[in-house]
This record gives C-alpha cells, structure tokens and sequence, in this order.
C-alpha cells in the first residue's frame, strides 16, 4: 500500500467511527506521527479523501471533515449492489468449472467460521467469496469501478457486515446456486439484495459509534 493510501484509509476510518467529527479541521502533523509518515504523503492522503467527498479543502486554513449523511452511506450500497450485481449476473454466465470448485470451498469454509463464531475468518472469507465472483465476471473495468466504491468504506467495516450472519450464509448459498445453474438474472437479485440490506445495518452501527449526534 502506498503511504497516501494509509493515510487516507486511517483518516477516513476516524471520520467513519466518528472519531474526528464534521465541521473539525485536520492538523497534518499528529496525523503524520500517528501513521508514521511524512508530511508530503498525509497532503495527498488527504487531498484524495477530498476527492471522495470526506473531507473540504479550505483555503489558507487546511483540510476539514465533510458532512456525511445517513443518506450518503445509502448510496454507496445502492451503487455498490447496483455493480456487484451486473457482476454476479456476468459471472453466472462465464464461471468456470474449476471457479465454481473454488468458490464452494470458500463458502464452505465461510460456514465453518461461522458454526465457530471466528468473526476475523467470516470477514476474510467474505470478501474472498466476492473478490472470486467478480474474477469469474472477467470485467475488469467494471470491478475496478467497484473497488473506487467499496474504498469509501472502511475494511472492518465489510468484515463486521460479514459477521453479522444471520442472514449472510443462506444468501452465499442462493448465490452460488444461481451461478452454477448459470441463472443471471436470479444471481443479479440475490447479490443486490445481500448488499442493500446491508445499508441499514451499517447506519446503525455508525450511529452507535456517534458519527451522528444530530439527523440529518
């Protein structure tokens, strides 16, 4: 990871937790010494995350936290189930035999973790399910555009949705279902299903972790 790209993703997971709060500016020299960094690589840390909408470059003044709404975290599942579904649909098409092995193993795998209540190994063999899914797809463009969305949200972020299972495993079960009797359509449902409902569940726990003190 390239030191811009650790700064961005520590700032971006204070202002997540709601650690660093809307409306505070950002001094890039305890950021620097938190992340171990120079000065340089915070600026582009952060003037990326002002790409993203986190934070506002303020002139003569620095860099201040955006405002981030329950709405805007909506939208960046909405966006998220709306590519992963294109995906999943792409993948029902073209996934191979020897893909199709692979990914029944990580599910079975993702179950056992499960059944153990290992949350660290749920969140890993998640995102391996997907990552496998969106390979079988071969639309490289496409989960690049993905991978920009997914990046607004922390990683632990995605590990804790994985964890939360009581809906996660009957979902990768119609899922890998629907790829192997290379269903489209149904692959496409159940992916942005399993993502959207995810919305809700992350503005909870967001809202537990104080980001917001006031609604929106």
């Amino acid at each position: 990871m390239q030191l811009p790209d650790a700064v961005a993703g520590f700032v971006r997971e204070k202002i997540m937790s709601g650690q660093m709060k809307p409306g505070e500016f950002l001094r890039m020299e305890p950021i620097a010494e938190m992340v171990g960094v120079s000065i340089t690589p915070v600026r582009e840390g952060l003037l990326r995350l002002s790409s993203e909408g986190f934070v506002t470059a303020v002139p003569r003044r620095g860099f201040m936290v955006a405002t981030f709404t329950r709405q805007d975290v909506r939208d960046l599942f909405w966006a998220q189930s709306s590519l992963s579904g294109e995906l999943a649909a792409r993948a029902a098409e073209r996934i191979s035999d020897e893909q199709l092995r692979q990914l029944e193993e990580v599910m079975e795998r993702c179950d056992d973790a499960i059944e153990s209540g290992d949350t660290e190994a749920i969140g890993v063999m998640g995102h391996q399910f997907h990552r496998l899914i969106n390979l079988a797809a071969d639309s490289d463009r496409l989960a690049r555009l993905l991978a920009s969305i997914v990046k607004h949200l922390p990683n632990s972020f995605y590990a804790s949705i994985e964890s939360h299972v009581r809906a996660v495993a009957p979902e990768h079960h119609e899922l890998f279902e629907a790829l192997k009797a290379r269903d489209s359509t149904r692959a496409r449902e159940v992916t942005e299903r399993h993502i959207i409902n995810s919305a809700d569940y992350v503005v909870a726990m967001l809202e537990k972790q104080g980001l917001w003190e006031d609604s929106d």
